[in-house]
C-alpha cells in the first residue's frame, strides 16, 4: 500500500512539475560568439555578456557552446541551429570567414550592437539586397553631461508590449554610468525585413528600430545585458528568445514569495503573523533558513561572542514548526551567513554578512576551494537534518559566492532559488591595472533556468525586496525600496510571456522596535501582485521530483 501511495504521489508531483508548453525532445544547438581582443582594457567584458546570454538559453532544452569570435572556423554556423554574436567591443576586427558565413547561411544568426558595419558597409556583400536593411552608424549621448545639464539624454526607452522599459543612467562626480551607444538601422525593403521593437530618445522624441528581423538574420541595436534591472530592456530579450529559438510557449504568469534570513533570533510572533496571513490566503511560501547563528564579535550582544546551534534555537524551531505545519517549505540560506570572525562587510553577524565571498577585498576568501565549501554545506545540511528539517533548494548569502563555492553547491543541491553573480574566471583577478582583468556580473532571471553557466538549476527571484531607511537603528539599512516599487517591477515582468513575480521579505520588518509599516506593506504587495493576474505557486513545486520526494514530502 505504501509503495502504491508513493508511486501515486511521485506521479502527481511529476505532473505538477512538468514544464508548460510542448516538450523539446531534441536540444537546440546554440553557438555564442563573443569579442575577445588580445589588447585593450575590456578583453573579457564581452565574455561576461556571453555568459549571461548562455544562462538565459538554459531556460530551454539547449546545448550551448561559448567561443571567442576570433577563433571562429569557416562554416561553423552550419553546425548549430542558432548563432549569437555578442558585439561587445567597439571595432573589434571580425574574421572574414564569420562575415562570409553570416551572409550566406540559412541558419538563424543574432547580432548584438557593435561591428555590424564590418558586414553592412563591406563592398564585397550586398547587405541591403540580402537583408532589406540599411545600417547608418552609431549614436550615443545627445550631448556631454555637465553639472548644469546632467541628463542630456539618449535613446533610453524601449517600447514593448505597451510598456516603456527604461535603460539605467547615472551621472555622479563627473562620471557617467550607462550604456548609451545604439546601432542605427532602418528597414529599406519591407518585403525582406521588419522592425519588431522600437526604442525612443526620451529627450528628443526620436524613435529608432531596436530589434529588427530579416529572415534568418536578427539585429539587436544595443547590448541588453549591460546595466540590467527589473524595468529594463533586458526583459525584452528574455521574452524574445522564445521567438528567436522558435519555441512556442503559452502565456502564464506565476508568483512566489520567500521569507528571508530566518535565523536563531527571529521573533516567533512575526513568523506567526506572516504565516497566518499567507496560509489564510492559500498562498504557498518558502523560508530561507540560516542553520547556525554566529555573532563572533558580540556586535548585538554587548561585545560578548554568541553562537546558537539549531538544536538550541528555540525561537527558530518554533517558528519553522508553525510554518511547516501550514505548508511552508525550507531553503538553506548559507550555513552561518557570515564568515569567520571578521566584519564581512557589515557586522560579522549571521544574516548581515557574506559567507562564501570576501566582500571587503572583493575576492575569494583565503580558504576558498570546492572541498572547503562542501564542508560548510554539509555542516548546514547536518544541522537541519539532525533536527528533523529538510530543504528543497539552496540560496547563497547575499546571492554571491566564489566560482568554486558555486560549483560545490551544484554537488549538493539540484536546485537553487536566487540571483547569481557570475565570473569570467574560476580564480578572478579584478586588478584594474591588468588589461586582461576579470569581470563579475550579477544576473536575475524572470523564469526558471534549467541549467546555467555553472550547471545550476535556478528558480527566479526577480522583483527584489521591501527596504526601509532605518539608519538610526541599523546603519546597513539606509535606503527605501517600497512595495509600490516591487509592484511596478511585477507589472513590467509581465512582458515576459512566462515571467514570474518572485520576491522575498524580511520578517524583522514586523518587529515593533523597528517601527516600520512592514506587515501592511507586505499585504499591499501580495494583494497587488494578485490583482495583476499572477497565480501563486510554491517554489518547491518547481523542484525536480526525485529530490523533492526524497528530502521533503510534498
Amino acid at each position: 500500500m505504501k509503495a502504491r501511495l508513493y508511486a501515486f504521489i511521485l506521479a502527481l508531483v511529476m505532473a505538477l512539475w512538468a514544464p508548460f508548453g510542448a516538450a523539446q525532445t531534441t536540444p537546440i544547438k546554440a553557438l555564442v560568439l563573443y569579442d575577445a581582443p588580445a589588447t585593450g582594457d575590456y578583453q573579457k567584458l564581452a565574455f561576461a555578456y556571453a555568459i549571461m546570454l548562455r544562462n538565459l538559453l538554459g531556460h530551454w532544452n539547449t546545448d550551448v557552446d561559448l567561443q571567442p569570435v576570433e577563433q571562429y572556423a569557416s562554416s561553423q554556423v552550419e553546425q548549430y541551429d542558432v548563432t549569437f554574436y555578442m558585439g561587445g567591443i567597439y571595432d573589434n576586427q571580425l574574421p572574414a570567414s564569420f562575415i562570409d558565413d553570416v551572409h550566406n547561411t540559412d541558419k538563424t544568426v543574432v547580432w548584438f550592437k557593435y561591428n555590424l558595419w564590418q558586414y553592412a558597409w563591406n563592398p564585397n556583400y550586398d547587405f541591403r539586397d540580402r537583408t532589406g536593411l540599411g545600417f547608418y552608424g552609431l549614436v550615443g549621448m545627445n550631448g556631454q553631461p555637465t553639472p548644469q545639464n546632467p541628463e542630456p539624454g539618449f535613446f533610453d526607452t524601449v517600447e514593448y508590449k505597451g510598456k516603456s522599459l527604461v535603460k539605467y543612467y547615472s551621472f555622479q562626480n563627473g562620471v557617467v554610468a550607462a550604456d548609451p551607444d545604439l546601432g542605427i538601422v532602418g528597414v529599406e525593403d519591407p518585403a525582406k525585413a521588419q522592425t519588431l521593437v522600437t526604442i525612443r530618445n526620451s529627450k528628443t522624441g526620436q524613435v529608432a528600430p531596436y530589434i529588427v528581423r530579416a529572415g534568418n538574420f536578427w539585429y539587436v541595436a544595443d547590448m541588453p545585458f549591460s546595466y540590467i534591472g527589473p524595468r529594463d530592456r533586458y526583459l525584452v530579450i528574455c521574452d524574445m528568445l522564445h521567438d528567436i529559438l522558435g519555441v512556442q510557449t503559452p502565456t502564464i504568469h506565476r508568483a512566489m514569495v520567500r521569507l528571508e534570513d530566518v535565523g536563531a533570533l527571529v521573533l516567533p510572533s512575526t513568523m506567526v503573523t506572516l504565516t497566518d496571513y499567507l496560509h489564510g490566503k492559500g498562498i504557498p511560501f518558502s523560508i530561507a533558513v540560516i542553520p547556525f547563528y554566529r555573532d563572533p564579535l558580540g556586535w548585538y550582544n554587548d561585545g560578548v561572542p554568541m553562537e546558537i546551534h539549531l538544536a538550541d534555537a528555540t525561537n527558530l524551531r518554533a517558528s519553522l514548526d508553525y510554518a511547516i505545519a501550514r505548508g511552508a517549505k525550507l531553503v538553506m540560506h548559507g550555513y552561518t551567513h557570515q564568515y569567520g570572525s571578521m566584519r564581512n562587510i557589515h557586522t560579522g553577524v549571521s544574516g548581515d554578512d557574506f559567507e562564501f565571498w570576501n566582500a571587503v577585498d572583493n575576492e575569494p576568501v583565503p580558504e576558498d576551494s570546492i572541498a572547503w565549501a562542501l564542508g560548510r554545506l554539509d555542516a548546514g545540511l547536518a544541522e537541519l537534518q539532525l533536527n528533523g528539517y529538510h530543504v528543497f533548494a539552496w540560496e547563497a548569502p547575499h546571492y554571491q559566492s566564489s566560482p568554486k563555492a558555486i560549483r560545490a553547491a551544484v554537488q549538493r543541491f539540484p536546485t537553487t532559488y536566487q540571483r547569481v553573480v557570475y565570473y569570467t574566471s574560476d580564480e578572478p583577478d579584478f586588478n584594474p591595472a591588468n588589461p586582461a582583468r576579470d569581470f563579475a556580473v550579477g544576473q536575475f532571471f524572470p523564469y526558471v533556468i534549467e541549467r546555467d553557466y555553472y550547471g545550476q538549476r535556478v528558480l527566479p527571484e526577480n522583483l527584489g525586496n521591501i527596504e526601509y531607511d532605518i539608519r538610526e537603528i541599523d546603519p546597513t539599512s539606509n535606503f527605501d525600496y517600497t512595495w509600490e516599487d516591487l509592484l511596478l517591477n511585477a507589472e513590467m515582468a509581465k512582458v515576459v510571456r512566462d515571467g514570474f513575480a518572485s520576491f522575498f521579505f524580511h520578517p524583522f520588518w514586523l518587529d515593533p522596535d523597528v517601527g516600520t509599516p512592514g506587515f501592511e506593506d507586505f499585504k499591499k504587495l501580495v494583494e497587488g501582485i494578485t490583482a495583476l493576474g499572477y497565480t501563486w505557486v510554491g517554489a518547491h513545486t518547481l523542484t525536480p521530483p526525485g529530490w523533492l520526494g526524497l528530502s521533503q514530502a510534498p
